[in-house]
C-alpha cells in the first residue's frame, strides 16, 4: 500500500477504525531522499509506538546502548524517545498539532537521531496528522446589525467568520442561518480559501410589523464527527437614513516593512455615503471582532481612514495580518459598511544566523583517520527567502572541515592528521553567514580536545653517557643517573628503566650494576679493580607504559679510574725480587761512573701511579754510590780508594708517583774485591738467551722500537679521523689524562701511553690481561746510559700486574695521551 493510499484511508476511516488500524499497524512510514518519515495522528497516548526505528534505519538493536543513540528535536520540547531494548520510537508527551503548527496545512516535526562510534546522523520526519478535536467558534457571541427598512432586497451584510484551529477538511466547511422570512445566508469564498458568511436581504423589511429580528448563525466543520459553533445576530430595523456607507473595495491589500516605525501610514480605506448632511458624514473604526493583537499593532484615523503602524512589527512572528474595517455614518440611526484589510509584513534581514551543535565528540584520539566525524552542526535563521539562506564555514588553517548534509545540517570532520603533542586542544571557529543584503553572520567556538595515543617512544637526554668511577669505591654507590622524556601523556608518558643483558668479561653486566626503574639511577653492586677491569658498557632501556609500549636505548660507558693501590715490585735482580737482598761484586779499580748493578721494578697501576723513582736512603758510604732516579742504575760517584770498606751496603727505596705514595725497599750488598776485572753482565743477558750475540739483540731492539713507532703513528691517525667524525656527537674517543688515566674496550686492546711534552721520554705499551699469552715489551733507554737496554719479559702467573711498562730515561712527563688500537699479541 503506497503512502498516498494510506492517507486516503485515514480520511475515510471513522475514529474507531483509526484506533483499530493504529494498534494493528501503529505507523505509516516512508524513506524519501535518505530520510525516514512517519505519519501519526495527533493526541496519541503516551507510550504509543510510532515505529521500529532500528529496523527502518538498519541499526543493530544490541548496539544501540553502546553507541549512545539519542534524539534531538528542532521543536525544543521532546515528544519522542527510543526504547533502546527494542529499537522502537515511542510517544512520551501529548502532541497537539495546533500548538505545534497552527494553521499551516502541513505539520512535520523533524527529529535528528545521533549515534556514536562511529558518529552518524539520521534525519527522521514525523508528520502530525490533524484530528477533528476543535469546534468552530465566533469571537463575537452576539452581533447587532442595523438595517434601514427602506433597503432594497439583495442587499448584503458581511458577518464575522468563525475560527477553527483544525485544518483541511476538519476546518470550517459551511454556515447555516436559523429559519426566518426576510434573510438568507450566502457564503463568499476568499482567494486564500477563507469562507466569509454574508447576510442577504430577500424580502423588504417592515419596522412597524417587526422592528427586531433575532437570528442564529451556525458554523459547521467537515470533520467526522461534525463539530459546530454558533453566534446570535440581532437585526434592528431603522425607519430613516436609508443609505449605508459603501467602500470602494471589498478587500484592501498593502505591504509594509517589519522595520516600519510607529506612525508610518500603511494604506487608506475610503467609503462613500449617498446621503447628505450628517447622514453622509463617515467615520472609520476597527470591526467589533478585531483581535487585541491587531489593535496593538495598527491604528486607524477615524476621519480619513488612514491605517498607520502603532506597535513593533515582526515578520517572523506574523507575516500576514487580516482584519475588518467598519465605516459608520452619523445618521439616526447609524448605517455602516464593511471591508477587509490584508497587510503583509515584508521581511528584513534583521536576524543573525544561529549555529546549533547537535552532537560533539570530545576528546578525539589523535590518531583518528581523515574524515572522522567530530561534531554534528545545524544552522537556522528565522528570516525568509535569501535572508534565511545560511552558509557555514570553518577556518582553512584548521585540520577540520564541514561536510554539508540535508537542510542546513553539517558534519565537522577531520581533514588532516592530528598531533596532541603539537596541539592538545583545538578551538574550532564556525562561521555562519546568511545571503541577505547586507549579510549577517555569527560565530561559534567549538573546543575539541585530543586524546593521547602512545605514538612517541621515550627519548634519552643523551644518546650515550660517559661515567668515570674510581676503583675500590664502596659497593652500592651511585654511578650516574640517566633520564628520558616522553611527550605523550598519562600512562603513555610513565617511564621505567631497565638494563639490557650483556656480557662483561663473560659475566652478565647485571652482576656489576643495577638500576632504579623509577628514576634511572645506576648503582654498583661491588667495588671495581682497575687492574682487572678498565672499561665496560651498560645498555639501558627506557620503556613507557602505553599499549603497546614503546622503548628506546642508550649506552653508558663506564671508565674505571686507577687508584694508587699497588706498591712497586722489584723484578731484577731476581734475588732482590724474591727477597729483599741483592749481592753484587765490583773491583776496587772501578772508576767514577762504574755501573755496579741495575734495579728494575714495575707497578701494576698505570699513569702517574706507575711512574717509579729510585733513591738511596741508607748507605755505608754515601759518597761512593749513587742511583739514577728513573732508571735504577747504581753507579760509583767516584773512584774506589783503598780506605773504602770491602763490604758496602745500600738501602734503596723504590716509590711511585701516586697519591698516597706506595713504596718498596731493596738492600744491595756490594763486595769490593781486588783483581776483579770482569764487568758486571748486562741486564739484557739476564733475560736473553746466552747464545744471542750483542748485534742480534741490537737488531731486535731496533725492530721492536720501529714496530712500536709505526703502530703508534697508525693508531694516532685512526683515532684522529674517528674523533673528527664523532665531533658532532657527544661521544669522545680521545681523552686527556685529566679526564681519565686509561681507556679499555670490553675486548682486549693494545694501549700505548706517550708523554707529549718535549722530547719523548716515556712510552707505555699495555696489552692483554693476566691470563693472555701476549708478550709485553719494555724499552729502557736513557741518553745517560752506557747501553740501550732492552728487556724481554714473558708473563708469569705469579706476577700481580697485567702489563709491562716501557720507560724512556728522561724527566717525568706532565701529561699523557691515551690511544686505542687493536690488540697486538704474540703467541708463544
Amino acid at each position: 500500500m503506497g503512502f498516498l493510499e494510506r492517507r486516503i484511508m485515514w480520511k475515510k476511516m471513522t475514529a474507531w477504525q483509526v484506533f483499530l488500524w493504529w494498534h494493528h499497524f501503529f505507523l505509516l512510514w516512508t524513506t524519501i531522499d535518505g530520510q525516514t518519515r512517519y505519519s501519526i495522528p495527533e493526541e496519541l497516548k503516551r507510550g504509543s509506538v510510532v515505529g521500529n526505528l532500528a529496523k527502518d534505519l538498519g541499526l543493530v538493536v544490541s548496539e544501540l546502548y553502546r553507541r549512545k543513540l539519542r534524539i534531538t528535536s528542532e521543536a525544543g520540547k521532546q515528544y519522542f524517545s527510543v526504547d533502546l531494548g527494542k529499537g522502537e520510537l515511542v510517544v512520551i508527551d501529548r502532541i497537539d498539532r495546533e500548538d505545534l503548527c497552527g494553521q499551516r496545512p502541513s505539520c512535520v516535526l523533524p527529529l535528528e537521531i545521533v549515534i556514536d562510534n562511529p558518529l552518524q546522523l539520521h534525519r527522521v520526519e514525523i508528520e502530525i496528522q490533524d484530528t477533528n478535536d476543535n469546534s468552530p467558534s465566533f469571537l463575537t457571541k452576539e452581533k447587532v446589525v442595523k438595517i434601514a427598512e427602506l433597503v432594497n432586497p439583495g442587499a448584503r451584510f458581511p458577518l464575522e467568520s468563525a475560527q477553527d484551529p483544525d485544518v483541511g477538511s476538519n476546518s470550517v466547511r459551511s454556515y447555516l442561518i436559523s429559519k426566518n422570512d426576510n434573510f438568507k445566508l450566502s457564503i463568499k469564498t476568499h482567494k486564500d480559501g477563507r469562507k466569509i458568511p454574508e447576510l442577504v436581504l430577500e424580502k423588504p423589511l417592515d419596522r412597524e410589523k417587526l422592528p427586531v429580528h433575532n437570528l442564529i448563525i451556525t458554523a459547521v466543520d467537515g470533520g467526522d464527527p461534525v463539530r459546530s459553533g454558533t453566534s446570535e445576530i440581532t437585526i434592528i430595523v431603522l425607519d430613516i437614513n436609508d443609505n449605508a456607507p459603501q467602500f470602494e473595495r471589498q478587500i484592501y491589500e498593502a505591504n509594509i516593512s517589519e522595520k516600519a516605525k510607529p506612525g508610518t501610514e500603511i494604506l487608506q480605506v475610503k467609503a462613500a455615503d449617498a446621503d447628505e448632511g450628517l447622514n453622509g458624514e463617515i467615520q472609520y473604526y476597527f470591526a467589533e471582532q478585531t483581535t487585541d493583537l491587531i489593535l496593538s499593532l495598527f491604528d486607524i484615523e477615524p476621519s480619513t481612514g488612514a491605517i498607520v503602524v502603532k506597535g513593533s512589527l515582526d515578520h517572523e512572528t506574523s507575516p500576514l495580518h487580516r482584519f475588518d474595517i467598519t465605516a459608520k455614518d452619523k445618521g439616526n440611526p447609524e448605517m455602516d459598511g464593511h471591508c477587509g484589510v490584508e497587510i503583509k509584513i515584508v521581511d528584513i534581514n534583521d536576524n543573525n544566523p544561529e549555529i546549533i551543535v547537535t552532537s560533539l565528540t570530545t576528546p578525539v584520539p589523535e590518531d583518528s583517520a581523515i574524515g572522522t566525524v567530530i561534531a554534528l552542526i545545524s544552522a537556522k535563521d528565522p528570516d525568509s527567502g535569501d535572508n534565511g539562506k545560511i552558509t557555514l564555514s570553518v577556518s582553512s588553517k584548521s585540520p577540520f572541515k564541514l561536510n554539508p548534509s540535508v537542510s542546513n545540517h553539517y558534519s565537522l570532520v577531520t581533514k588532516g592528521p592530528l598531533d596532541r603533542e603539537k596541539n592538545g586542544q583545538y578551538s574550532v571557529k564556525i562561521s555562519a553567514t546568511d545571503s541577505g543584503k547586507p549579510p549577517l553572520s555569527s560565530e561559534k567556538i567549538i573546543l575539541v580536545e585530543l586524546l593521547d595515543v602512545n605514538d612517541n617512544p621515550p627519548v634519552f637526554s643523551q644518546r650515550s653517557y660517559v661515567v668515570y668511577v674510581k676503583e675500590n669505591h664502596a659497593p652500592g654507590k651511585i654511578l650516574c643517573s640517566v633520564s628520558a622524556t616522553d611527550p605523550d601523556a598519562g600512562d603513555n608518558a610513565k617511564i621505567s628503566y631497565s638494563i639490557l643483558d650483556s656480557k662483561v668479561q663473560d659475566v652478565s653486566v647485571s652482576s656489576y650494576v643495577y638500576i632504579n626503574s623509577d628514576n634511572g639511577s645506576i648503582y654498583s653492586m661491588h667495588s671495581f679493580d682497575y687492574e682487572k677491569l678498565k672499561v665496560f658498557q651498560i645498555r639501558v632501556q627506557a620503556k613507557d607504559q602505553g599499549s603497546p609500549s614503546l622503548s628506546s636505548n642508550a649506552t653508558v660507558h663506564v671508565f674505571i679510574l686507577d687508584q694508587n693501590d699497588n706498591a712497586p715490585a722489584v723484578i731484577y735482580p731476581s734475588s732482590a725480587a724474591l727477597g729483599s737482598l741483592s749481592h753484587q761484586r765490583m773491583p776496587r779499580s772501578a772508576k767514577a761512573g762504574h755501573l755496579v748493578t741495575k734495579l728494575t721494578a714495575v707497578d701494576a697501576d698505570s699513569g702517574h701511579n706507575a711512574w717509579i723513582s729510585y733513591k738511596i736512603t741508607e748507605a755505608t758510604d754515601a759518597s761512593l754510590f749513587t742511583v739514577n732516579l728513573y732508571t735504577g742504575e747504581v753507579r760509583t760517584k767516584r773512584a774506589v780508594s783503598e780506605q773504602d770498606e770491602s763490604s758496602q751496603r745500600l738501602l734503596i727505596e723504590i716509590k711511585d708517583d701516586g697519591e698516597p705514595v706506595q713504596s718498596a725497599t731493596v738492600t744491595v750488598s756490594i763486595l769490593l774485591e781486588d783483581g776483579l776485572h770482569e764487568p758486571i753482565l748486562d741486564l739484557r743477558q739476564k733475560v736473553a738467551e746466552p747464545s744471542k750475540k750483542t748485534g742480534r739483540i741490537t737488531l731486535y731492539l731496533i725492530l721492536s722500537l720501529a714496530s712500536v713507532s709505526v703502530l703508534s703513528l697508525v693508531t694516532f691517525l685512526i683515532l684522529a679521523v674517528k674523533c673528527m667524525r664523532s665531533s658532532r656527537s657527544s661521544d669522545s674517543c680521545c681523552m686527556t689524562r685529566s679526564d681519565c688515566d686509561g681507556y679499555k674496550n670490553p675486548n682486549r686492546n693494545l694501549q700505548i701511553q706517550l708523554n707529549t711534552d718535549g722530547p719523548i721520554k716515556y712510552v707505555e705499551v699495555l696489552g692483554g690481561d693476566m691470563m693472555s699469552q701476549s708478550q709485553s715489551f719494555r724499552s729502557c733507554m736513557s741518553p745517560m746510559s752506557e747501553y740501550s737496554d732492552f728487556t724481554l719479559i714473558k708473563p708469569s702467573s705469579t706476577t700481580d700486574f697485567k702489563e709491562a711498562i716501557s720507560v724512556l730515561d728522561a724527566s717525568l712527563p706532565d701529561s699523557t695521551w691515551t690511544f686505542e688500537s687493536q690488540q697486538v699479541s704474540r703467541t708463544n
